[in-house]
């Protein structure tokens, strides 16, 4: 199935947007878990603290009543009320029972319970009791163990407020954990789709760019391969048909040049005059025959090379370099060639030409063939024996 450019831009936004959705999400349930079991811990630890203060006030009220017990005569009134107080504090003690799971915990509320049934039931048995009276004395005897169990229980709920703490900030960390995990995952996921995504949009248009810069160098031996059905592949098609269409035009471009270069020699050939052409750059492009023969040289000496690198004679030399600083026509200049021969450089040991005595006398005329930009020009050198007039 092949997108459009337009529907894979927006594909990739919506891929975007969905991860960045799936982030929040995420980030949302990692945040509203951790609030949840906060919340649920928090609940718990306050119901529990609540009902052992009570439990504590409880304690304490039954304390009071066993000191006035212990201190004056009691009434059936304070029986009745620590009958009560004991009562509430059964009730308590069942509901604080309630929230426990651990075995200690609820061995020890076990055992409170069972100090408050035996006070609970002391009392509803007891009448009037004097100091020394027996009833007094199992009284006193329960409350001290009902407080001595009370105390043990703090000491556990002590601990186990540490624990709770502590199981707080690991549910804290192990969230956090999570949340650091999953930021890392999007972040990378998100890199990983705006370097894939986007090279992959821009991909067509390299290539696109690579040919034209081999067009812009002449050369028609590329092609842009892209096989999506897109806005880019109908680019890349046209550019194919253009590049097609100016290799075939280029090579009759090429074809015709050479054709009237065959033309250009073939005339040059049949005047009698040395004729020779140079680029504005200096470069020897052309010469006839009959120059080849004047000058004794070959067209590997000379085409193509800057003709101060060739042992063109000087005053030739001279007389295409004012033309080309000048970009002007040049009449009649006079031209010397002497005649060389071969010898070995002592010093180097190579064939160098040394010039002896004067084998041509004649004059030259440099005729400009300018271009629409001075580096396009060409000149043409025409030497004769005879004046041009």
């Amino acid at each position: 199935m092949f997108l459009s450019l337009r529907r894979r831009v927006g594909a990739s936004f919506i891929i975007a947007t969905a991860v960045v959705v799936a982030m929040g999400f995420t980030v949302f349930f990692f945040l509203d878990s951790l609030n949840n079991q906060i919340s649920n811990i928090t609940v718990s630890s306050n119901k529990i603290s609540l009902l052992t203060d009570e439990v504590r006030i409880s304690a304490v009220s039954i304390l009071k009543m066993q000191k006035k017990i212990l201190t004056t005569r009691p009434t059936p009134e304070d029986l009745k009320r620590l009958e009560n107080l004991t009562e509430g504090f059964q009730s308590q003690l069942q509901r604080l029972d309630s929230f426990y799971t651990e075995i200690e915990a609820k061995k020890i509320i076990s055992k409170m319970q069972g100090y408050v049934d035996s006070l609970k039931t002391i009392v509803g048995k007891s009448s009037l009791f004097y100091r020394d009276g027996e009833g007094i004395s199992a009284i006193n005897e329960l409350t001290d163990k009902i407080l001595e169990a009370f105390s043990e229980f703090q000491d556990i709920q002590y601990f186990q407020n540490e624990q709770r703490d502590k199981q707080v900030k690991s549910i804290i960390g192990e969230t956090r954990r999570y949340m650091l995990i999953t930021l890392i995952i999007t972040f990378l996921g998100t890199i990983l789709i705006a370097l894939v995504i986007p090279g992959k949009i821009a991909m067509p248009f390299r290539k696109i760019n690579d040919a034209v810069r081999e067009l812009q160098d002449c050369n028609f031996d590329v092609s842009i391969y892209y096989d999506q059905e897109d806005e880019i592949g109908e680019l890349a098609k046209e550019l194919n048909k253009m590049i097609t269409n100016m290799k075939k035009f280029e090579q009759l471009r090429t074809d015709r040049i050479s054709v009237e270069h065959r033309k250009f020699d073939t005339l040059a050939n049949m005047v009698k005059k040395n004729i020779m052409i140079a680029n504005a750059k200096g470069e020897l492009t052309y010469m006839n025959n009959p120059m080849y023969a004047l000058l004794e040289m070959q067209s590997d000496d000379v085409i193509n090379k800057n003709i101060t690198d060739t042992v063109m004679p000087d005053t030739i030399i001279e007389t295409f370099e004012i033309a080309i600083k000048r970009r002007s026509k040049i009449e009649n200049a006079e031209i010397t060639i002497p005649r060389r021969r071969k010898v070995i450089d002592p010093v180097t040991g190579e064939y160098v030409y040394e010039d002896t005595e004067e084998a041509y006398h004649g004059y030259a005329n440099v005729i400009p063939i300018r271009a629409k930009e001075s580096n396009l020009d060409y000149y043409m050198m025409i030497i004769s024996t005879e004046v041009f007039v």
